[in-house]
């Protein structure tokens, strides 16, 4: 029998890549993954062909491309890429794109990697944070989860996974310990003293595949993934041990935050204090428990750190 071809959509990225190394890495699965990026050549690319993984050209951004890189499949993993164009409106649009190719390849099981819609706990009208762009409260969270419904509307055999911050974020989204007007390095979220559930970025493919390996057993349900439910002061502790210098944790409140200038400032203020104020909802939603079943190797921030700490860019 031939192997189950599992589609991944953004193979050279984080998720999708983190996927399609967890399936060429069993060898025994019964599953191959066919991994979609738009450049067939770029090295991440050529690094999943030289693991065996079928490399396939498509683009979100054009239908057709989608449908075709899908035929013939038996699962498609989908994910969508906020940070590349900060529109929510486009990934939806890119959502249903792919919900499309996935009803029109008959896909038996799609995973659509997804976030809450704050707008169910903070409506437009809530002033307790500010609206964006017009009807969003936290612009890559939302447009997530609003593209829920055109999974389950066209009546695909969908699971929901809700992912993590990613610790990954300290290597490439600028968010590592940075020196402070004390000289001292710091860690800076609106979190208060509230727990923020985070997660390996590839640690999130695996549990994919986990979900994959399980049949139809979470058709239909969302899942929510994390490694480890950690406070601003145990990251930074966290880091103290691992990095052998002194990083500290300054909280700061949403609204400074979300003065700080820089791109999606204002959107990352919002999810922090979304994921500080609903706490117990935000972690609730997610059970390291059910990961690790998922996923036996899945790692603590610990066990992160011990593998990535040179890679976090400290100042001198």
């Amino acid at each position: 029998m031939k192997d189950k071809i599992i589609a991944v959509v953004g193979a050279t990225g984080a998720q999708g890549g983190g996927l399609v190394r967890a399936i060429m890495n069993d060898a025994r699965g019964g599953i191959t993954a066919r991994a979609i990026t738009r450049d067939v050549h770029s090295e991440k690319a050529k690094k999943l062909a030289e693991l065996g993984a079928e490399v396939v050209a498509a683009d979100v951004d054009d239908p057709r491309s989608l449908k075709n890189a899908f035929d013939g499949a038996h699962g498609a993993y989908c994910v969508t890429f906020f940070w590349e164009h900060f529109s929510p409106d486009k990934e939806l649009t890119h959502a249903r794109a792919l919900a499309e190719a996935a009803q029109a390849a008959r896909i038996e099981h799609v995973i659509w990697s997804t976030l809450e819609d704050t707008r169910k706990w903070v409506p437009l009208e809530d002033n307790r944070m500010p609206t964006l762009m017009g009807k969003y409260k936290v612009p890559h969270f939302d447009g997530k989860g609003e593209a829920n419904a055109i999974f389950t509307g066209l009546g695909l055999p969908v699971t929901l996974l809700n992912t993590s911050f990613y610790w990954d974020n300290l290597i490439y989204f600028g968010m590592g310990p940075k020196k402070g007007p004390d000289g001292k390095l710091a860690i800076t979220m609106p979190m208060a003293d509230k727990k923020l559930p985070g997660i390996a970025a590839e640690d999130i493919g695996k549990c994919a595949y986990g979900i994959f390996k399980r049949g139809r057993e979470f058709i239909g349900q969302t899942v929510g993934i994390a490694g480890e439910f950690l406070t601003g002061a145990q990251m930074a502790a966290a880091l103290t041990r691992a990095l052998g210098r002194q990083v500290n944790y300054n909280a700061i409140e949403p609204e400074v935050f979300r003065d700080l200038g820089f791109p999606g400032a204002e959107d990352l203020g919002n999810m922090f204090q979304f994921k500080r104020d609903f706490e117990p909802i935000f972690c609730g939603a997610r059970s390291i428990e059910l990961s690790r079943s998922l996923n036996p190797e899945l790692q603590t921030f610990e066990d992160w750190l011990a593998r990535n700490k040179e890679l976090i860019p400290i100042e001198a």
